[in-house]
């Protein structure tokens, strides 16, 4: 397979004069021969080889804002949106998945969602180079609908507050890139700018992050994009890179548009909770998750995990400005499970 006509800049002239060169001595891409690039990718054009080795030539040098803008801008235009009316919060966690801990985001986001902040979740299914499970699985677990067509998510999130997006459906040529990814055996850019993909139209973004620099890029990448306008972008230290706050120390990110991007740090222990990141371990991620989704909302637990679930959906409800700070937040949070709110967003999510 060659590359078709349709641009100056085929991968093969990229990888030879820009930024196939090394770690050091590499160039970094212009907005415009990025976006070729991507679109070239998303046709189907490079062969294997020449992709593959674009790949790992971009994650070597490190891709700049201009270019994950770039690529994102690309993809999102073959997104296929559907906006809710409710304006929720967008949560894009890495959609290869987690293999050792708890997955709390379905229940942080019913519990958010029955204090009033609508939450959008999005993932594939058992997508490289982790595929372990993901949003999908644990909602599969608890028997709620999970392939849907957009539209039917966007109903989600309007009749229940909670909705959960497809990438099969909302972004088919990501997922028709997955055995090409695959056969890569390693994370590449695709990785971030699928998660930032915003199917709902969200004007708030939650994500997570290893290093705060990854959390300034996501910030930056937001900023020079020119299809995404949010109002917001809170990230923090997730759980195997997840959007699943780590207990005692994790750092915050937080950016208002038109403000300064500010960092913070979350103590557990200040909320009252005493737990390590072991004691959110199990063995059956999907299982298990959707196990102790349930049982939380259902009042059954005031352990570590009650506390678990309820520091993240105070996250989501701060994020959503739905709280002043996240100690309210947090009372939100309980409340909504101590009065049943959150168990009754649980069932109705399962029968829609």
């Amino acid at each position: 397979m060659t590359e078709s006509a349709g641009g100056d800049w085929p991968l093969k002239r990229l990888m030879t004069e820009v930024v196939g060169s090394g770690t050091k001595s590499a160039e970094d891409m212009t907005r415009t021969q990025a976006a070729e690039a991507m679109r070239r990718i998303l046709d189907g054009d490079p062969d294997p080889t020449t992709l593959g080795a674009f790949w790992l030539a971009n994650r070597w040098k490190h891709n700049t804002p201009t270019e994950l803008a770039a690529f994102t801008d690309t993809m999102c235009e073959r997104v296929e949106y559907v906006t809710p009316d409710a304006d929720p919060v967008d949560c894009g966690a890495n959609y290869d998945g987690k293999g050792r801990s708890a997955v709390l985001g379905v229940a942080a986001g019913v519990v958010a969602a029955a204090a009033g902040t609508p939450v959008v979740v999005h993932s594939g299914d058992r997508v490289p180079t982790q595929k372990q499970d993901a949003y999908k699985h644990v909602l599969d677990e608890l028997g709620v609908a999970t392939e849907l067509a957009p539209a039917d998510s966007a109903a989600m999130v309007d009749d229940v507050g909670f909705g959960f997006y497809y990438q099969p459906s909302f972004n088919p040529v990501v997922a028709d890139l997955f055995d090409r990814r695959d056969r890569m055996g390693v994370r590449t850019f695709v990785n971030t700018v699928e998660t930032l993909a915003n199917p709902a139209g969200a004007s708030v973004h939650l994500g997570s992050f290893y290093h705060l620099s990854f959390a300034k890029k996501v910030v930056e990448t937001f900023q020079h994009s020119t299809f995404h306008d949010l109002d917001r972008v809170v990230m923090f230290q997730g759980m195997e890179g997840y959007d699943d706050i780590r207990p005692g120390y994790t750092k915050v990110a937080d950016w208002r548009a038109g403000g300064e991007f500010d960092d913070y740090e979350i103590e557990t222990a200040e909320y009252g909770m005493d737990f390590e990141t072991e004691d959110l371990g199990v063995s059956d991620v999907a299982a298990d998750s959707a196990r102790l989704t349930r049982t939380v909302l259902d009042g059954d637990r005031t352990d570590h995990w009650y506390d678990a679930v309820a520091l993240n959906a105070a996250v989501r409800i701060y994020a959503g400005d739905d709280a002043d700070s996240l100690a309210d937040g947090l009372d939100a949070a309980r409340d909504a499970i101590d009065d049943g709110s959150a168990a009754a967003v649980l069932d109705d999510l399962r029968a829609f």
